[in-house]
């Protein structure tokens, strides 16, 4: 199970989130990234956090360490803004937060460098739990320490938005051109031998036990929360057996043009964003 910790103050909304996470100070003497029941993508993109990172770190990628925040509303009594406030008393009761990483840095490959082995662990993964959000427009990754570290997984499993599809989710393939990392040359192979063999049915079923039940009841079509996390495993379980031969990371004809996030072969085509154009290759 998540550690549960208690929210004793709010400090400032991130504003470049689209669920308007917070941070906030715990009475753990801990400091987190805190996304809140009452945001409009709901329960469900919690559900996704704590399975899918639970389930990176499980598989030794960095994720930063998740908790149950308890939070009273009235803690936002103070807050000037209206719409945190909002938030704040629509949120009342448990929470999820995501350890805060002082100092890092958003993730951006002209400064950091990934080599294909790493690359491959984390794409493969994308493909594993469908994420769409992990592109060069919004990599989700961050570099704390000099290394590389996972975050934001509220857009995965797209599955769980509409049940009666996840059956046939397993076949589907995943389209990795756009990944933040698609220009490093992932060593997806390698990553399929290490990883898709430590997806096991006792693993996958050790990950979805740390969801708290009160955000999953009620979900249309099941009986009890235990057949809800069992419908993940379903979903999960043969995905991560095939999908490494379902991964494309081809270019499309046209690449996306100017943005740092995109590289082209080898890291020549582009010039630096300090270089002028008449300067590069």
């Amino acid at each position: 199970m998540l550690t549960e910790v208690t929210a004793t103050r709010y400090v400032t909304p991130l504003r470049e989130g689209g669920s308007l996470p917070g941070i906030v100070e715990a009475d753990d003497l801990g400091t987190y990234v805190m996304k809140f029941t009452g945001a409009g993508q709901g329960r469900k993109t919690l559900v996704a956090e704590v399975v899918c990172g639970r389930l990176a770190q499980r598989l030794g990628l960095r994720v930063p360490e998740l908790v149950q925040i308890q939070l009273d509303p009235v803690i936002g009594l103070g807050e000037p803004d209206q719409e945190v406030q909002e938030l704040l008393k629509a949120s009342g009761g448990l929470n999820l937060g995501m350890d805060y990483l002082p100092g890092s840095i958003g993730f951006d490959p002209l400064a950091y460098q990934v080599d294909p082995v790493e690359a491959g662990r984390v794409v493969w993964f994308d493909a594993l739990i469908n994420n769409v959000d992990r592109s060069w427009r919004n990599p989700n990754m961050l570099v704390w320490h000099g290394e590389l570290w996972l975050i934001d997984h509220g857009a995965t499993m797209i599955w769980h938005h509409n049940w009666p599809t996840a059956a046939a989710a397993a076949d589907k393939p995943y389209n990795a051109h756009d990944h933040a990392l698609a220009p490093v040359g992932p060593d997806i192979a390698a990553a399929a031998a290490e990883l898709a063999p430590r997806v096991t049915q006792d693993l996958l079923m050790d990950v979805v036990a740390d969801v708290p039940d009160e955000w999953l009841v009620d979900e249309p079509g099941f009986d009890s929360t235990d057949a809800l996390r069992r419908a993940y495993v379903d979903a999960l379980l043969p995905r991560a057996a095939t999908i490494h031969e379902r991964i494309s990371t081809e270019k499309p004809a046209k690449a996306p043009q100017g943005p740092p996030g995109w590289l082209t072969d080898h890291l020549t085509d582009w010039p630096h964003p300090t270089q002028k154009k008449s300067e590069g290759k």
